[in-house]
């Protein structure tokens, strides 16, 4: 399954690099974005959405202050489904990929994941 790790971290504490590793773990191809990165352990890190295509699963580890810029670029990438993790959801914006006809999980992605519900 194609999944983009939206606020991915270079840092292995950060809950976005252990799902980001957990989602490769499970066979899963991962892509990163985060515009404060070009690179993130020698592999590309996406500054936006807005070159990607077929992803099925994008999972949120920014909040929604920083979720906004990427909102047009969502709801145009069309995924199947967005993983609000702790801290992402926003009523509005998760209305507005509701609408768009994207599936929205308020969920935890390493939860998911190890009880076999991604």
């Amino acid at each position: 399954m194609k999944v983009v790790v939206l606020g991915a971290s270079p840092s292995p504490e950060r809950y976005a690099h252990m799902a980001w590793k957990l989602l490769e773990e499970f066979k899963h191809e991962v892509t990163l974005v985060n515009p404060l990165y070009q690179e993130i352990e020698g592999r590309v890190c996406y500054p936006n959405l807005s070159d990607l295509k077929n992803i099925d699963t994008v999972t949120l580890y920014v909040t929604p202050k920083h979720l906004k810029p990427h909102m047009s670029e969502l709801i145009r990438l069309k995924p199947r489904r967005v993983i609000a993790n702790p801290g992402t959801f926003d009523a509005e914006l998760m209305g507005q990929l509701k609408q768009a006809g994207i599936m929205v999980d308020d969920a935890c992605t390493l939860v998911l994941l190890r009880t076999g519900q991604f």
